[in-house]
């Protein structure tokens, strides 16, 4: 009965250590290919906010590319915008290479308002051989919209009107008497 018993286990532990392997490669199966599939839990909510950034980003390139009716398009018509516009055409006249990057701190929203509190930083030269001047802030900027996002207020330390910022911290030239 010894030999009956012992071919009895090593048998067993065969197949035992066949069934193992197999159950082994099909658990990696699944936990690969059930993390490689990730959905997201709120496809409504993500798309607003890849919309949200989007927006922030074609914000950023329309300023550095100097580009007029682009930053228009993304802002609501309203009179402080209209000044933010102004004051970001002086900077186009003014500065021959405006280079400015965002780094989005928070985004909060309620219902259709939208708050984006970014740090920026950038540097305005005049000329190739200016040295430029760097300028860094936090701002927030306010925008409205579900599908389409449009700008309808900055608050802080616009990177926006660097001529007139410029010009305020420049000290006087003193003439000789």
């Amino acid at each position: 009965m010894s030999d009956f018993y012992t071919a009895c286990i090593v048998r067993f532990a065969f197949i035992n250590r066949r069934v193992m392997t197999v159950l082994l490669l099909t658990l990696l199966l699944i936990a690969s290919v059930g993390c490689g599939a990730k959905v997201a839990q709120y496809p409504e909510d993500h798309e607003r906010y890849l919309r949200i950034d989007k927006a922030v980003e074609s914000l950023r390139q329309a300023y550095v590319k100097k580009d007029s009716s682009a930053m228009a398009a993304l802002m609501v018509p309203m009179d402080q915008l209209e000044q933010l516009q102004r004051e970001a055409e002086n900077d186009f006249e003014t500065f021959q290479s405006i280079a400015l990057e965002f780094r989005v701190e928070r985004i909060m929203i309620e219902g259709d308002d939208i708050d984006v509190y970014v740090h920026w930083q950038g540097l305005w030269k005049k000329d190739p051989d200016d040295p430029g001047q760097r300028q860094r802030g936090h701002t927030r900027l306010q925008w409205v919209g579900t599908k389409a996002v449009l700008l309808r207020g900055v608050q802080g330390d616009s990177p926006f009107g660097m001529k007139r910022r410029h010009s305020s911290t420049e000290a006087p030239v003193p003439t000789k008497k």
